[in-house]
C-alpha cells in the first residue's frame, strides 16, 4: 500500500487493496469456512406430498420443449401436478412442439400437462403472473423451457421446503449446466454453475437469505407470491420478486440436491446479455427494496455483500486487469511475482467448495466430467470477462438504458 500510495496517492492505494485483496479475501475466507461448519437438517420424508403447479415460461422453445415435458413425465413424485406450459407469442413453432410432444408422453395419472397459449410476447413476467392466477396447488414450481429434471427433482425439493425453518416462503433448486460440450463458453460455464452459483446459495441459505430463487427451478409458497404482487416486470424479475420476499420477512431456502440441468447461452454474445441481464436485476432489486440493508437479520449481510459488487468490479476492471497487462511488461504495480503466492490459499479454499460440491453428485449417482478447457478458462479468463461485462450492466441499469432481454 505504501509503495503504491508513492506512486499514485493514498486514497487510490487504500481503495485498490480493499477492493482487489481485503474484500475478495474476506469473502472467500467467510465462504469456505460457512461450508465447512454446513450441518443442515436432513430433508424429512412427508406422509402425504402437496399438489404442485409447474409453470414453464416459454418464448419460442421449440428446441428444448419436448426434452422439458418428457422430463415432467418421468417424475416419481406422488403427490398431483399441474404442468402449466406459458406460451409468451412464440414466433416458432412452441405450440405445435407442445401439442406433438403431449400426445407421445406416457403421462403418470396424477400429472397433467396444459397449454396456455398468448398470442400477444409480453414478457417472462406477464405469463407467469398468468399462470399464477390459474395455478391450482397451493406450491408452485417455476423451470425454464430448455430445462430438464431429474426424476427426484421434485420431490427433493418440496422435502426441503417441507423440512426447513418456519417462515421459508420459497425453495431455490440447484441449477446445473446441461450443454457443456457446445462450446468453450458453456464448458467454463459448467464450472461457475456447479462450483461458485451453488457454493453462493448453499452459503447463503445457512444464514437464511438465499438471495435469488431463480426462474430456472425454485418452489414457491403461492399465497407468498401474491403476497408481493407476482413478479414484477423488470429484467431481472425473478431476484426482483424473491427481495420482495425478503422484505417481508419471509424466508428463502435452498435445496442443494435438487437438480435441473438447463441450456446455458453457447455464444459469447448469448453470454454477454445473459450476465449484463443479471447484473441489472441486481440494481433493480436494490433500488426497489434499500430497506433491505437496514433490516435486523442475518441476510442482510449478503444484501450488503452484493453492494459491493459494484466497487469490486470496477476495481477489476480499470486497475487489477490493466495491472496485469503492466506486469507482464514488467511494471508490478498492481501484481507481480509476488501475488502467485495466493494461489495456494485459492487451491485451499476451491478444494473446500469442490469436495463438498462432489459428494453431493456423488450422493445423486453422478460424476464431475473430465472438463479441463473448461476449468482452464473458468480459473484463468473467466473472471477477466465476467467482470466488465457486469460492470456494463450495472452502468446500463443505472443511466437508464433501453431494457432487452437479448439471448433469443
Amino acid at each position: 500500500m505504501r509503495d503504491l500510495a508513492e506512486l499514485t496517492n493514498p486514497f487510490l492505494a487504500l481503495w485498490t487493496l480493499t477492493f482487489v485483496a481485503f474484500v475478495p479475501g474476506f469473502m472467500n475466507a467467510f465462504l469456505a469456512t460457512s461450508l465447512l461448519l454446513d450441518r443442515r437438517p436432513p430433508r424429512r420424508t412427508p406422509l402425504s406430498y402437496p399438489g404442485v403447479t409447474i409453470l414453464i415460461a416459454a418464448y419460442n422453445e421449440e428446441a428444448g420443449l419436448a426434452a422439458t415435458l418428457e422430463s415432467i413425465a418421468n417424475l416419481n413424485y406422488v403427490g398431483e401436478v399441474e404442468a402449466l406450459v406459458l406460451n409468451d407469442g412464440s414466433k416458432d413453432r412452441t405450440v405445435e412442439t407442445f401439442h406433438s410432444a403431449r400426445k407421445s408422453l406416457q403421462l403418470p395419472e396424477n400429472i397433467d400437462v396444459r397449454l396456455l397459449d398468448f398470442e400477444q410476447n409480453r414478457g417472462k413476467a406477464a405469463v407467469l403472473n398468468d399462470g399464477l392466477a390459474a395455478a391450482r396447488h397451493d406450491l408452485v414450481c417455476t423451470i425454464d423451457g430448455d430445462s430438464r429434471l431429474r426424476s427426484d427433482s421434485l420431490k427433493e425439493i418440496v422435502e426441503r421446503y417441507l423440512s426447513d425453518p418456519p417462515g421459508t416462503m420459497a425453495v431455490a433448486g440447484a441449477v446445473l449446466v446441461r450443454n457443456s460440450r457446445a462450446s468453450l463458453v458453456t464448458a467454463a460455464q459448467e464450472w461457475d454453475y456447479f462450483h461458485g452459483i451453488s457454493a453462493v446459495k448453499r452459503m447463503q441459505s445457512m444464514y437464511h437469505g438465499t438471495l435469488v430463487a431463480q426462474g430456472a427451478f425454485s418452489l414457491y409458497r403461492k399465497s407468498a407470491l401474491e403476497a408481493v404482487g407476482g413478479w414484477p416486470e423488470s429484467v431481472g424479475e425473478d431476484i426482483v420478486m424473491t427481495w420482495a420476499m425478503l422484505a417481508k420477512g419471509y424466508r428463502i431456502g435452498y435445496a442443494e440436491d435438487a437438480i435441473v440441468f438447463t441450456d446455458a447461452p453457447a455464444s459469447f454474445r448469448q453470454f454477454y446479455q445473459q450476465r449484463k441481464r443479471w447484473s441489472r436485476g441486481l440494481i433493480e432489486a436494490l433500488q426497489r427494496h434499500k430497506s433491505l440493508l437496514f433490516k435486523p437479520r442475518l441476510s442482510t449481510l449478503f444484501v450488503w455483500w452484493n453492494m459491493l459488487f459494484l466497487p469490486l468490479d470496477l476495481t477489476f476492471t480499470f486497475i487489477f486487469i490493466p495491472g496485469l497487462l503492466a506486469a507482464a511488461l514488467g511494471y508490478y504495480w498492481i501484481a507481480g511475482p509476488l501475488t502467485l503466492l495466493l494461489l495456494p490459499l485459492a487451491v485451499v479454499w476451491n478444494g473446500v467448495i469442490f469436495r463438498i460440491q462432489r459428494r453431493m453428485f456423488a450422493s445423486k449417482g453422478l460424476k464431475v466430467r473430465r472438463n479441463v478447457a473448461g476449468l482452464l478458462f473458468y480459473v484463468l479468463v473467466y473472471a477477466i470477462v465476467m467482470q466488465p461485462v457486469c460492470l456494463w450492466g450495472y452502468v446500463s441499469e443505472l443511466t437508464g438504458r433501453r431494457k432487452t432481454w437479448g439471448t433469443k
